[in-house]
């Protein structure tokens, strides 16, 4: 869905419109559309694609691109897409334990490359397992013999979460913390160099109103719980619990989670090296 504002020339800022950024979503569309800017709705490989090729000015991002291309974006520096502990909504359903996946067939959902990598460090680098990696999906999983676990994100992996106790469940984000002792970080809010350059005063509108849909948002947890529950379906009160999981700041210790991630993936492979953090330079939010 796009949002049409005026004639004017427009930038565009990409939302994954998940349950998880409902609590920024909602509030963005009960205020109305935001003079300026349209808005596209996308998974996060979409966004990914778009932001890098120029088709988005900022969006939500998952932190594998950023960390792609981190020389490319600013993050805006309060806002982000983490987990302190079990996030409910990146998880492992298989049909035996972990440590017996050596050499079994793991399928991947197709829409996070985060999560997919983060699934990575946690099998090879934390447990020391083996797996067989490809793309695949639930049901795949549920009639192939041969495979023996899917990993879900999003809305897909909270209604997969009901009914299925013949399943063990991993939440990559819990055991994340038990390996390293601190949150992760599943997506930042990124800004074009070049977007920043060409229309500073947009981009300053954009994270004012991000940030003031933000602290609305968390004011109003179970009000939206009660509106985006439906979607999976799953009942209010559950909704709640998973909202509260999810954390949308981004303070020093995420920050700390977020390098610490990238740096385990350079040691794995040939990601880039990220030293630091390229935050926007400071809008004031009054």
């Amino acid at each position: 869905m796009i949002q049409e504002t005026s004639h004017v020339q427009c930038a565009k800022v990409g939302i994954v419109n998940f349950i998880n950024t409902s609590p920024i979503y909602i509030p963005w569309q009960e205020m109305g559309t935001l003079k300026g800017w349209v808005v596209e709705e996308a998974p996060p490989t979409c966004l990914n694609r778009h932001l890098v090729r120029g088709k988005l000015d900022a969006g939500s991002i998952s932190s594998f691109a950023y960390g792609l291309d981190s020389d490319r974006y600013y993050i805006l520096q309060d806002l982000s897409i983490s987990a302190t502990g079990p996030v409910g909504s990146v998880i492992l359903l298989s049909k035996v334990p972990l440590e017996e996946l050596h050499e079994k067939l793991v399928l991947l959902t197709s829409q996070s490359a985060t999560s997919v990598n983060l699934l990575y460090i946690i099998l090879e680098d934390f447990l020391g397992i083996r797996p067989i990696f490809r793309t695949g999906n639930f049901k795949e999983m549920s009639t192939n013999p041969v495979a023996q676990a899917y990993l879900a994100i999003g809305d897909e992996a909270l209604r997969l979460s009901f009914n299925r106790d013949n399943l063990f469940r991993s939440d990559l984000a819990k055991i994340w913390l038990d390996y390293t002792g601190l949150p992760f970080v599943f997506a930042v809010w990124a800004v074009r160099e070049e977007s920043w350059i060409a229309w500073p005063d947009k981009i300053r509108l954009l994270h004012r109103r991000l940030s003031e849909c933000y602290h609305k948002g968390m004011k109003e947890l179970e009000r939206i719980s009660n509106l985006v529950a439906p979607r999976i379906p799953m009942a209010s009160s559950d909704c709640l619990e998973y909202l509260k999981g999810i954390e949308l700041d981004f303070s020093e210790e995420k920050q700390k989670g977020l390098l610490h991630f990238f740096q385990l993936l350079h040691d794995r492979d040939d990601f880039p090296r990220v030293l630091e953090l390229k935050m926007l330079p400071f809008v004031n939010s009054n």
